[in-house]
């Protein structure tokens, strides 16, 4: 099956069991500083979660789009991949885990085919330090799920994946294991979770491709392992906590949420562990570039370049497709850097950069674009083609041009005989010249090079970007702080204070709130004067004076706009939407005084009741240029 086939059957799956498909959020997250790009299929729902009302129901399902950039350096083995797809169902206080097992079970074995003797499942051991039992109920059912098979499932309490290694299979297919491997939040193991943050016992499923176990991960084999016998499937979370300060509370509503990789579960279907292999999309990438390269994807001397390639091609063609740029910030310096070690990878298999656009790179664009469009229909226009094709030919162009500079110091570096870890490392962060190319050309020339000491300098370097990212995001969690909550009213009263002092042309181009501050960029052509930043901040501080109510409305799409309703620019959003108005009107196409209303605007919350609670001062702190026609502004409650 097609991945495509795959994604259909799905949907189509748990829309006969009374779900509302829904599309994929942005790989954008909105609304939430904590992280740049969309890393989960539960991210965009954390508001329903925590009991909102979703306008679509309490049975959802969707494919959601990801991307994790820590597995970017993981690349090149059979399994990972930067950017993928998370099947997902949702249960918002309707089913729990005697509805959901059953239910994946049938998908697996009947839907996909999966032969039941593949499927080893784990559940949550119980923590008593937070007052939550073994999940006794979930072994029932996958007990009772086996044996509908004629299969008997063993029950073995593991505990930690240390003691997986130690202790192994013993004959079991249902495993318990510890908070470090069933427990799921965003944020990992409770004593990691920030206060506010919901989470829960899992239940996750493995597909055993029975290859033999290797020693070097561990003395035995068990589901958890890294040996690349098991693969994970898919997860069940049994979301029903939330901590507070006083501990763990449970949520207001029981919630299902279940994650399930694409890719993994074709590798499932397929019985083929390698998602380079089992996912046509990846594949024909591989056949395309065997093809120009001459070079066999099965020779090891090149398959990693292979999967590098294939993988960060098709997650820089979806983050273009998202608004995403390459830049030197944020998740712009993410695109670049995957575009450039694709285009590394590309010479490695002795793939000449074309002179025009229709360069290697920009093949494997098109054949993403092909592959997706269908599913996401942002790839689909010819806007977004020229758009993405064009952004990845001028990306390719400049790389070049950093390695003829960076070239140069090279061969300056390389005639003393040896390179210095500082100076391997300024040919990378200064240059953007690759390690892996300064130790291949090093190799050729028999020059040592530090690679310890560059390792070293490498981490230094990552653990200072993520102290300032931690800086950066410092006050956690968007969607449940309360000084974030008060900041996230007072931004939808600056951009229309922006609107009205700069003029109806002023859009939102991006966000980022904390605790401490506000963050917006729009677009603007010119540096605003004294007098307009003190016009706005006048603007804003009026209407919390005048106690101005928060209302929150659920609309056809169609209707918002009509409304004026604003909106950021590149997101996606459903059929049905959220939409905040600040003034003394509900945001309802109906009323024909909503005019009224100071602001109304897309979003998904949360939001104070009135302006009132904003209790402080509006104060810009800064305001400068980000790029051509876009400004930003910091701002803060005092």
């Amino acid at each position: 099956m097609t991945i495509n086939e795959i994604r259909s059957k799905y949907l189509k799956f748990f829309e006969q069991k009374g779900h509302t498909i829904i599309p994929s959020a942005s790989l954008v997250p909105q609304n939430d500083p904590t992280t740049l790009f969309t890393g989960s299929g539960m991210q965009p729902m954390i508001p329903y979660l925590l009991g909102e009302r979703h306008p679509l129901g309490t049975r959802i399902t969707d494919s959601q789009k990801s991307f994790r950039e820590v597995d970017i350096d993981e690349v090149g083995d059979n399994r990972h991949t930067t950017f993928f797809e998370m099947l997902g169902n949702w249960s918002l206080g309707d089913y729990f885990k005697r509805e959901q097992i059953p239910w994946m079970f049938e998908f697996l074995t009947q839907e996909l085919g999966i032969d039941p003797q593949n499927l080893y499942v784990t559940v949550f051991a119980g923590e008593p330090s937070i007052g939550v039992p073994q999940d006794d109920e979930s072994i029932d059912i996958w007990k009772e799920m086996f044996a509908s098979v004629g299969i008997d499932a063993e029950f073995v309490s593991i505990g930690s994946e240390a003691d997986g290694y130690r202790l192994g299979m013993r004959g079991g297919r249902i495993f318990a294991y510890d908070v470090s491997k069933n427990w799921w939040s965003r944020a990992g193991k409770p004593a990691n979770m920030p206060v506010g943050e919901p989470g829960g016992p899992d239940s996750e499923m493995f597909y055993d491709f029975g290859t033999p176990h290797d020693p070097k991960y561990g003395a035995q084999c068990h589901p958890n392992c890294d040996c690349g016998r098991f693969m994970e499937i898919g997860n069940n979370v049994f979301m029903e906590f939330i901590k507070r300060e006083s501990g763990f509370e449970k949520l207001a509503q029981r919630n299902v949420d279940f994650g399930g990789g694409l890719e993994r579960l074709a590798a499932a279907a397929q019985g083929n562990p390698d998602v380079f292999v089992a996912v046509d999309a990846l594949s024909e990438i591989v056949t395309l570039l065997e093809h120009f390269s001459g070079k066999e994807y099965n020779d090891s001397r090149y398959q990693k370049s292979f999967r590098v390639i294939a993988d960060h091609m098709r997650a820089a063609t979806m983050m273009l497709g998202d608004g995403v740029r390459p830049s030197n910030t944020e998740r712009g310096y993410v695109l670049r850097r995957l575009i450039r070690r694709a285009a590394q990878h590309a010479q490695k298999l002795g793939i000449p950069q074309d002179q025009n656009e229709e360069s290697m790179l920009n093949r494997c664009a098109i054949l993403i674009i092909e592959k997706y469009k269908q599913a996401y229909p942002e790839l689909a226009s010819e806007e977004a083609y020229e758009l993405i094709t064009s952004e990845i030919w001028k990306e390719e162009k400049q790389f070049g041009k950093a390695l003829e500079v960076g070239m140069r110091e090279f061969e300056k570096i390389a005639a003393t005989g040896h390179i210095e870890a500082s100076e391997a490392f300024t040919l990378f962060t200064t240059y953007g010249f690759p390690f892996e190319m300064t130790l291949e050309l090093a190799r050729e020339r028999n020059i040592d090079v530090d690679t310890d000491g560059f390792e070293r300098e490498m981490k230094k370097h990552r653990d200072l970007s993520r102290a300032g990212s931690e800086q950066k995001f410092k006050g956690g969690l968007a969607d449940t702080s309360e000084k974030t909550t008060r900041l996230h009213t007072a931004h939808h009263l600056l951009l229309k204070a922006l609107q009205t002092v700069l003029g109806p042309e002023v859009h939102q181009r991006g966000s980022n709130i904390t605790q401490e501050r506000l963050r917006i960029d729009f677009s603007y052509g010119s540096k605003l004067t004294k007098e307009q930043i003190a016009e706005v901040e006048k603007i804003v501080n009026e209407k919390i004076k005048e106690e101005l109510p928060v209302t929150r409305s659920t609309l056809p799409k169609e209707e918002a706009e009509k409304l004026g309703a604003e909106h950021e620019f590149g997101a996606k959003y459903p059929d049905m939407v959220s939409v905040y108005s600040i003034g003394p009107k509900e945001a309802t196409s109906e009323d024909p005084e909503f005019s009224s209303a100071f602001s109304i605007e897309f979003c998904g919350g949360p939001h104070v009741q009135n302006t009132k609670e904003l209790a402080g001062v509006f104060k810009i702190q800064k305001e400068e240029a980000v790029a051509s026609g876009i400004r930003r502004i910091k701002a803060v409650l005092l």
